[in-house]
């Protein structure tokens, strides 16, 4: 499969996988009676990680101030899409039409993912290490990334027939 193929079916993968995962994530914050995400927060530290990453990436280009809390709502769901739709795209150019079997490399792909926002937020300052959260809500995220591994593998084999 060419590769502009690839990165267009990992697109979409990656919109149904981020779908599938915010869908999961919103059902599990009703169940536990935990905010949306639509909040304004008191403080940029209680803001979500993708959030705070929008300031961060804003801030290394000198625009640290643009942003305020009341923009938290939405720097949140646009970092989620856009960080959630370019990892779709990284996995349609891994997987680039070799069949991979969709249970097998979605796990692994969301492992992965899930592995890899540690490795990007602990040195950020955003996230603690792994070790100093609960067990439980370890498996909680982990749990959110592999539903999202899980869907964009199966998006991409759907759409790769």
């Amino acid at each position: 499969m060419g590769l502009f193929k690839s990165v267009g079916l990992g697109v979409v993968a990656g919109v149904a996988g981020t779908g599938v995962m915010t869908a999961y994530q919103l059902g599990v914050a009703k169940l536990r009676g935990q905010p949306l995400g639509t909040e304004v927060p008191h403080k940029w530290a209680d803001a979500p990680a993708p959030a705070q990453v929008a300031k961060k990436a804003a801030g290394a280009v000198g625009q640290g101030d643009r942003f305020t809390r009341e923009d938290v709502p939405l720097l949140t769901n646009v970092m989620h899409w856009l960080y959630g739709v370019g990892w779709g795209t990284f996995y349609g150019v891994a997987a680039g039409g070799r069949g991979a079997d969709p249970v097998g490399g979605g796990i692994a792909f969301g492992a992965g993912v899930w592995g890899a926002s540690y490795a990007e937020l602990v040195p950020l300052g955003i996230y603690e290490p792994p070790w100093k959260y609960p067990a439980k809500e370890l498996a909680l995220d982990l749990s959110y990334h592999l539903v999202y591994g899980l869907a964009v593998a199966g998006a991409y084999a759907a759409l790769d027939r």
